[in-house]
């Protein structure tokens, strides 16, 4: 649930997220950048071989001020609590936490963490951005670990139905993270799952990749079918996603070695400005997956 301040005065705003979630059938497939998917094991071993349930409870608060322009600055604070369970039968999952390659004495995990950053967007519109930069910059500090994030999405429109959208973003996470901070990304939004899943690597499942650093890349065309300004638009996307992980103690990088990549097609409707659903189809090494979502990938 999402609770949103007033402003105490001209240029700040505060926010509060509280919830719990719990995602059922979340991938887990090893920790690093080579972790190998086979359907056969899925006969083998069952279904759930690459399955691990994790449930969590969690309490950010954050606020934002403006120094000049589009260019901010944020601070905020959380509180989540992150068990997980292995699923019936054989799984990875089980096998790293017998092994002692998950830490046995982070699950559960309670996390305490604060973060502050700084946050650039000159976008014309949050939900669906014709022409714009997002780019930020952040720090946070967990227990056992510290986590620093950047990431820039430009959009630009150089066609009347046409928008060209890209991302990078890479994170380095310093100290001892449990496996409830390696699976997700910061963002001065929310933390998102990566590597693997919608909003970081499309074609691949949640979860796919995990590791303390992730460096995450994409290129979209977005074709306006039907427009009608600010009532509707149903548009024809084509994208291709890239992303990696690095192991404990190797430096994050830009490089294009070890990169596991995804393309694909959706079709987007966006109707008035505040609703958007994308639906569409992409392939990658471990094969091909439908996807499902009501935001932009990014």
């Amino acid at each position: 649930m999402d609770a949103q301040a007033p402003a105490w005065w001209p240029g700040w705003r505060a926010g509060l997220t509280f919830g719990a979630v719990r995602v059922n059938r979340l991938g887990y497939y090893g920790l690093g950048n080579d972790t190998e998917y086979s359907s056969d094991s899925l006969t083998t071993a069952g279904s759930y071989f690459y399955k691990v349930s994790r449930t969590t409870q969690f309490v950010r608060a954050g606020v934002q001020r403006r120094v000049i322009g589009p260019l901010r600055i944020l601070a905020g604070a959380s509180i989540e609590h992150t068990d997980f369970r292995a699923l019936p039968g054989r799984s990875v999952f089980g096998n790293d936490l017998a092994a002692g390659i998950v830490d046995p004495g982070t699950i559960p995990f309670t996390d305490k963490a604060v973060r502050a950053g700084v946050v650039l967007d000159t976008r014309d519109n949050e939900i669906d951005p014709h022409r714009g930069v997002a780019a930020e910059a952040l720090f946070a500090s967990g227990t056992g670990y510290t986590r620093t994030t950047a990431s820039a999405r430009l959009y630009v429109h150089p066609l009347h139905r046409l928008v060209l959208a890209g991302r990078i973003a890479a994170e380095g996470t310093g100290g001892n993270p449990p496996l409830a901070a390696l699976e997700l990304m910061e963002s001065s939004a929310r933390p998102f799952v990566a590597v693997g899943g919608y909003y970081s690597l499309r074609a691949y499942y949640n979860g796919r990749f995990t590791g303390p650093g992730k460096l995450i890349g994409g290129l979209e065309a977005r074709y306006a079918l039907i427009s009608v300004p600010s009532v509707v638009e149903v548009k024809l996307v084509g994208f291709y996603d890239a992303g990696r992980v690095f192991e404990r103690g190797e430096a994050v990088r830009l490089t294009t070695t070890g990169l596991h990549g995804s393309g694909g097609a959706e079709l987007a409707l966006r109707l008035l400005r505040n609703s958007l659903l994308c639906m569409g189809y992409g392939h990658g090494s471990d094969g091909g997956r439908f996807l499902f979502g009501t935001s932009w990938s990014y």
